[in-house]
């Protein structure tokens, strides 16, 4: 039987959830540097068998055209991963999560200086929108706010960055190229600095690290087929369940605190990202559609 591709990001996306809530499990115990070394281990290895099976094989998929964006655009990754797991450990898995849903708009915002892109008034009202409502994530409590609560918004901003140097890089390199060069830098970035951060893993908590990277590499492979199979607008928008997931779990297995100011913020959260990709695709997709038109009318002379 055939499966669709928003099964498989769906599948991904469950997977990634789980993989979360391992790095919560876990994240009190070692150095977040320490726990991004591991998973790179995986993720590095999985990289590699990937450009191996290339059909265009595997020197054509190593060869890069912009190694220094690829380098920066690595580095910004393991950055990522290293504040999410402190996101995770010292803020919670559910209010973190809440506030990296709205990666999307911080990828709206930053496209204008970096990119050159064009901001609709709809995107920017609908940006205006979802940042309202991660204010209203950030303090669910009403308490004074510690340090703590800014790592999941760094780590939302540093993810934007990340999602626009991919998209640069994508001008230079296929998807594939840059698939590669994430786990190989992330790899050597994270065994020069991970044996300073290193203590001793108790035999439990080396089944929660290979659980981390099993999930790791399937959560990827998945969404890799997604992206073979569906729009990326599709993919994009079904990874807001991971959300959803992330909020029972924060509730029911570690107890977290789930306020309604907290599920109001999520929602518009939610909503306002989900506007602002499907209206940057319908844009997108009017723009084909005028190149099209323009290359059949000049054929037509």
């Amino acid at each position: 039987m055939r499966l669709s591709g928003p099964f498989y990001a769906l599948l991904a996306v469950t997977i990634f959830a789980g993989q979360d809530t391992i790095t919560k499990v876990i994240g009190h115990s070692y150095h977040p540097v320490q726990i991004t070394m591991v998973r790179y281990w995986a993720f590095a290895l999985f990289a590699i068998l990937w450009a191996l099976r290339s059909p265009k094989g595997f020197r054509e998929t190593i060869h890069t055209n912009h190694l220094v964006l690829q380098i920066a655009r690595s580095f910004l990754l393991v950055g990522q991963i290293i504040i999410s797991i402190l996101s995770f450990a010292y803020v919670g898995l559910a209010l973190s999560q809440a506030i990296f849903a709205a990666s999307p708009l911080v990828v709206a915002i930053l496209s204008v200086p970096l990119l050159g892109e064009t901001v609709g008034w709809r995107r920017w009202v609908a940006i205006v929108i979802g940042m309202s409502g991660m204010l209203l994530i950030i303090n669910p409590f009403g308490q004074e706010l510690t340090y703590w609560f800014f790592m999941p918004v760094l780590c939302t901003i540093t993810l934007g960055f990340y999602n626009i140097s991919t998209r640069i890089a994508g001008r230079h390199d296929p998807a594939s190229v840059s698939f590669f060069y994430t786990g190989i830098i992330g790899l050597i970035v994270t065994s020069i600095i991970g044996p300073f951060f290193w203590s001793p893993v108790t035999p439990t908590d080396w089944a929660w690290l290979i659980g981390l990277c099993l999930t790791g590499v399937s959560g990827h492979y998945f969404l890799i087929k997604a992206l073979a199979l569906t729009e990326s607008v599709t993919v994009q928008t079904i990874t807001y369940f991971q959300l959803v997931y992330e909020l029972f779990i924060g509730y029911f297995i570690f107890q977290e605190n789930i306020t309604m100011a907290m599920l109001t913020g999520s929602a518009v959260v939610v909503a306002a990202g989900s506007f602002t990709i499907w209206r940057e695709h319908s844009l997108k997709r009017a723009s084909e559609r005028e190149l099209r038109a323009a290359a059949r009318a000049q054929l037509e002379r």
